[in-house]
């Protein structure tokens, strides 16, 4: 089979899909099913790579089969599709309901019930094989002489109803009673929803005829680029014309929501860095402070305690300059006001250019997220990326609480308050890893996760006491001493506030700030 990405054919299969775009109507969807036999077939895995859609895996020896399923209005739809179904970042609980119920099991039936665009799935799962000693077998075996025979066998048997009506689209997968167990779109107002009994329409009789769409330009269009090969499928048709129509659709779709992401967020951040731009261009003449303080100490012996203004000659420029002072402070108290302007500019300097180098990389950063959302050609991997910009990340749930860095290898946590301090010590570090704290002072835990066979380095050591000194009361002190030792030494106080330890086998380490090492723990910080 020649493949069904040759570049001239995706490009051409997309000028001539001038067929009607809708969902597939029932007779379709026969034809889908007739073509798919998947009858006897094994689920090996469920993927859901977006809100509104879904994909089965399916087995039978020598024919596996990928079935997606979309229940976006307007383009509800089920058939085979030949490529590999990306993953959404985080599982979705429809797609963890499946895998902890369907995974594994056997399709007995799969049929559309009448006309309805509903499609009947019967599944059956076996018995799990358990290996026991002879006595637990025979006590067990004891123990089920009373049960009922599916519990005592242990056998699961479900059904699965794909429901593709435009607007109204839903998968719900039920028990033997048609109970629902759980369903794609929950809707307590219709009642679709865990618990209650699915109701299936009455089948109605109806003259209309429903054509089946022969898509005979895309037959065309792919035998005239290859002849020799066999003809398409209609799932392989219906896959070209979804795949290529809808996806020029929603991506054309998604790619405007992506340029006004774009566009929003690179000129707040242009007009950041242009801002810091301007704020560094006037500290780097920070040299005229200290300069005009030398004039002030040099020519102070003329100030008379009346006037605001110091009028003197540059002895650089050898020009008259004008100095402002303050009339009822001395030369020496106006010069060291002009002294410490100069001090906070040069020291501002330096994290200003620090700043703007964060700027730049995250406006390259920007340029990078955005190129390859241009380059991204499928649509269901795009809405992911899109997806994942578009929420705030006071949203972001975290495995933990706190912050964490990656650092030459080894991963940091910290705590900020007492409540992430209490839940990354109960939930989120082991006996083995380390704990510093600043002695004398209250503030957050720090912690340094372990690593087999590996020693803290005091490099990594000395990182962790930075952040465990700023993120406590001693930060305003710049240094402070620490407790460090392994958390299988810490003991709860008793009765005492949250997240209050004692640590024994603790040693010292004395940490001054240093501001170079939170400048790089800032570019290590997981995010």
């Amino acid at each position: 089979m020649v493949p069904l990405c040759d570049p001239r054919f995706v490009v051409r299969g997309f000028f001539l899909c001038y067929t009607l775009f809708m969902s597939l109507n029932c007779n379709e969807i026969n034809v889908i099913l007739s073509e798919l036999d998947l009858t006897g077939a094994f689920i090996q895995d469920i993927v859901q790579p977006s809100f509104d859609s879904i994909a089965l895996y399916t087995y039978k020896p020598s024919a596996p089969k990928t079935l997606f399923i979309s229940l976006a209005a307007g383009v509800c739809r089920l058939h085979e599709v030949r490529r590999k179904i990306p993953k959404n970042e985080k599982p979705l609980r429809f797609m963890e309901i499946l895998r902890s119920r369907i995974k594994g099991a056997r399709i007995s039936s799969c049929e559309q019930i009448g006309l309805e665009r509903i499609v009947r799935m019967t599944l059956h799962k076996d018995a799990p094989i358990q290996v026991m000693p002879a006595a637990q077998e025979k006590l067990a075996k004891a123990k089920n002489t009373s049960s009922p025979e599916d519990e005592s066998t242990g056998e699961e048997n479900y059904t699965l109803y794909i429901r593709l009506w435009s607007g109204a689209a839903n998968i719900f997968l039920c028990d033997t009673n048609d109970t629902i167990l759980d369903s794609f779109f929950r809707r307590p107002a219709k009642n679709e929803m865990t618990g209650a009994s699915l109701l299936l329409p009455e089948p109605k009789a109806s003259d209309k005829i429903w054509p089946v769409r022969d898509f005979a330009d895309i037959q065309a269009d792919f035998s005239s680029h290859h002849p020799e090969a066999e003809p398409l499928s209609f799932n392989q048709k219906v896959d070209i014309f979804y795949s290529q129509t809808a996806a020029a659709n929603s991506i054309e779709s998604l790619l405007e929501q992506a340029e006004k992401w774009y566009a929003g967020h690179k000129s707040r951040q242009e007009s950041a860095l242009e801002r810091l731009k301007e704020k560094r261009n006037a500290f780097l003449d920070a040299g005229q402070f200290k300069h005009q303080g030398d004039l002030i100490l040099a020519f102070g012996y003329q100030l008379d305690g009346s006037s605001d203004f110091l009028e003197c000659e540059d002895y650089d420029s050898k020009k008259s300059v004008r100095i402002k002072i303050d009339s009822k402070l001395t030369p020496q108290e106006n010069a060291a006001l002009y002294y410490e302007k100069y001090k906070k500019a040069t020291s501002g300097l330096e994290d200003l250019e620090h700043d703007i180098s964060r700027a730049e990389k995250a406006l390259a950063d920007l340029n990078a997220k955005y190129a390859s959302m241009l380059a991204e050609k499928n649509p269901l991997k795009l809405e992911q990326l899109l997806r994942k910009t578009q929420k705030p990340k006071q949203q972001e749930k975290k495995s933990h609480p706190g912050l964490d860095y990656f650092v030459d290898g080894w991963y940091i946590l910290v705590g900020r308050d007492a409540n992430e301090n209490d839940e990354l010590l109960r939930h989120h570090v082991r006996g083995s890893d380390m704990w510093l704290h600043t002695r004398d002072y209250s503030g957050g835990y720090v912690f340094i996760k372990a690593r087999a066979g590996k020693t803290v380095p005091l490099e990594i050591l000395l990182y962790a006491g930075n952040l465990a000194v700023y993120y406590s009361k001693a930060r305003k002190n710049g240094s402070a001493d620490l407790y460090y030792t392994q958390v299988k030494h810490l003991r709860r106080a008793k009765n005492g506030p949250k997240g209050l330890v004692l640590p024994t086998h603790e040693k010292n380490l004395f940490v001054k700030l240093d501001t170079e090492k939170l400048r790089a723990l800032e570019d290590m910080q997981k995010i």
